[in-house]
This record gives C-alpha cells, structure tokens and sequence, in this order.
C-alpha cells in the first residue's frame, strides 16, 4: 500500500480538523482530527528523519495550528488555515525530502 506524504497528512490535519470543527459546530471533534492527522505525521516523520525531525516538526505542527488562530484574526479564518497548512506542508517536505 502506497504511503501519503507527510506534507499531505500534516496540511490535510490543519484543514480537516478546522473544516469539521467549522461545519459540525463541535471544536472537540476538530481537534480529534486535528490530533489524529498530527499523530500520524508525527509517527511517519520519525520513520523517515528520526526522532529529531519528528519532535521539531510535531512542535511546528502545535505551532501553526495556534498561530492560525491570530493571523485569522488578520486575514481571516480559512485564509489563515490554508496559509498555515501551506507553511506546515513545506516544512514537512524540507525536512524528510530524499530521505
């Protein structure tokens, strides 16, 4: 079975997790998914880069989900959450590309 990049699982936790807290009106349920997604990058980036990777990336990962919440204040929910997803991915695959 062909494996999802971790850029993909880590943005697609971002997003998920603000879309079903958006659409179900139930912020815990969103952070299930929030953490489910975050769980699972965070198992994949220490198989691929280790214990160092995934520990900086599991920290960028808590980051850009609480930083969402100021820069939407600025630009707006989904825009923040996209841009945050978006930086999230990258870091991903800076991180565990060619490895």
């Amino acid at each position: 079975m062909p494996r999802i990049p971790t850029p993909v699982i880590a943005a697609a936790g971002l997003v998920g997790g603000y879309a079903v807290a958006r659409w179900t009106k139930k912020r815990p349920l969103g952070g299930v998914v929030l953490a489910g997604a975050g769980a699972v990058a965070a198992r994949e980036w220490q198989q691929v880069g280790g214990v160092k990777a995934s520990v900086g990336l599991s920290t960028a990962y808590v980051a850009a989900f609480a930083g969402s919440h100021p820069l939407a204040k600025k630009i707006g929910a989904w825009p923040a959450v996209f841009s945050v997803a978006g930086g999230m991915a990258a870091a991903s695959w800076a991180v565990t590309r060619g490895k």
